[in-house]
């Protein structure tokens, strides 16, 4: 077990975001997380990340509880992020944006930069033009491209296709494929729920801050709750009495 999130509990204020969330995600997998907005999937990741601590529960990684551990050590530890929103610096390059995904690093990252070029050439096409000038498909490339400049063993994915028109979703979503098959693991927190369950090997179905149903992918393709709350249009049920409750900060 490469990433263990174990009955996790978090709190925005009074109001409980996450309550008891147990995740599990192995060497070599893409794990997906989907459901409603305010569901509890972006809180998830910051948990993870560091960016969000915990009320209870622990994180296991790589065999080390990673709890109380800051997030810039759990990124030097191994784990990257590719947030939502995409969080580049619109007003550095896309060469310094990029160097801004090693700075943890204390070996030459020229490898790394050339991978990444290499998955992205329209990177490498616009290296030195700035960051924020770039279409939202380029930039969430440049913002995966630098996630993966720390070399991480777990590459966490926030909404990568959100605003991205159809063609352009495609496009990412066959990178994250390639990023795996080249020994990456990911976690993916996708509001497109039928390209994420096409893509993952194992998925969790998030409600209101717990998991509520967590199988092979493709066993959740074919299951008529998913389908008709995630894949016909829905956007997923809410638990009675909790409907408006989800975390000020939770927009995933």
């Amino acid at each position: 077990m490469l990433l263990e999130v174990k009955d996790i509990h978090v709190h925005y204020g009074k109001i409980a975001a996450l309550k008891g969330i147990s995740v599990e995600v192995n060497e070599g997998e893409i794990v997906t997380l989907i459901g409603a907005n305010g569901a509890g999937k972006t809180t998830t990741l910051k948990t993870i990340s560091g960016l969000r601590g915990l009320t209870s529960g622990r994180i296991i990684f790589d065999g080390q509880d990673i709890s109380k551990m800051p997030g810039h050590k759990r990124v030097v530890a191994g784990l990257g992020q590719a947030p939502e929103g995409r969080g580049i610096f619109p007003g550095m390059t896309v060469h310094d944006n990029l160097l801004m995904g090693a700075y943890a690093r204390t070996t030459n990252s020229s490898k790394e930069l050339a991978e990444a070029y290499e998955l992205f050439p329209r990177l490498a096409e616009r290296r030195d033009q700035a960051a924020g000038t770039m279409s939202g498909g380029e930039q969430q490339m440049l913002a995966i491209g630098r996630a993966l400049m720390a070399k991480p063993k777990v590459l966490l994915l926030d909404e990568p296709s959100m605003g991205l028109a159809p063609l352009l979703v495609q496009q990412i979503f066959s990178i994250i494929e390639e990023i795996n098959r080249r020994g990456t693991t990911v976690l993916l927190v996708e509001q497109n729920a039928q390209q994420a369950l096409k893509l993952a090997h194992r998925a969790y179905v998030l409600e209101t801050g717990k998991v509520v149903k967590s199988a092979p992918a493709a066993e959740l393709l074919d299951d008529p709750d998913v389908q008709a709350a995630y894949l016909g249009g829905g956007m997923g049920h809410e638990v009675p009495g909790q409907a408006g409750q989800a975390a000020p900060e939770e927009r995933a």
